[in-house]
């Protein structure tokens, strides 16, 4: 399947000129969060291209999101589901704790902007989510979990979640929504507590793996990368899992 991007501001249009807003024959737009980076002064945006593949394999329109705080409720309004994709890591002072120094910081505008949207989406249990990585994490703190910031001192693995696989196993909190099997990650961080979410997988070495919350249609966290992982069956499985979620969603409406 082609890819296709549009803009938010393209879509918001192409939606307000509707004479309704939501049919289940309409497409189903997922906002994809963008990475932020800073060279001499330049800020630039940044996100890989494999999101975008996955979800429209999955009969999804990905649409890429500026971390622009003001537009996060445009950002509700166009985007029937959410990914938020992997980066670098949290800044820990507004969790309660100091930021270790030998982490690579999230800069602090996509950091803001992350945690505005799920402020927001707090108001609308309904829209499926998508937490990747760096995403993932996001959703447990912002929920009141917590990090172990770095790995190598804690966890006597840590390498085998280095841009390298291994084995997960879905826990019963999963409710199918999590395949068994070999996934792809790249993390130096894990999740230690998941605050009002719950741990939905583990790596075969003990570490969570997987957080969801039951009380939302589709709020999902995984450490791994599903867009990177190649067993179809388990990394794919996922992005199809969420866009059927936003199309029942729509169909109920």
């Amino acid at each position: 399947m082609e890819t296709r991007i549009v803009t938010p501001d393209d879509a918001a249009a192409q939606r307000d000129a509707r004479p309704q807003r939501e049919t289940p024959h309409e497409p189903i737009v997922v906002g994809i969060t963008t990475d932020v980076s800073e060279t001499s002064g330049r800020v630039k945006l940044d996100v890989a291209m494999a999101y975008a593949s996955s979800v429209a394999r999955a009969g999804g329109v990905p649409v890429f999101l500026a971390p622009i705080v003001d537009q996060v409720a445009l950002h509700l309004r166009v985007c029937d589901a959410f990914v938020l994709t992997g980066g670098d890591d949290p800044v820990m002072e507004q969790f309660g704790v100091a930021t270790d120094p030998r982490v690579k910081p999230v800069h602090p505008v996509r950091q803001e902007y992350e945690l505005a949207l799920l402020r927001a989406l707090e108001g609308h249990p309904t829209v499926p989510v998508l937490g990747v990585c760096l995403g993932m994490q996001m959703m447990c703190l912002h929920a009141g979990g917590m990090l172990d910031q770095y790995m190598p001192d804690s966890v006597p693995t840590a390498g085998r979640h280095w841009d390298a696989t291994h084995e997960i196993q879905p826990l019963p909190e999963s409710a199918g929504l999590l395949k068994p099997g070999r996934v792809h990650s790249k993390h130096k961080q894990v999740i230690v507590r998941t605050g009002r979410m719950h741990a939905a997988a583990r790596s075969d070495d003990g570490l969570i793996e997987a957080a969801v919350d039951a009380d939302r249609a589709f709020y999902v966290g995984v450490q791994w990368h599903p867009e990177r992982t190649d067993e179809s069956a388990v990394g794919q499985y996922i992005f199809d899992r969420l866009v059927d979620a936003a199309r029942r969603v729509r169909s109920a409406v």
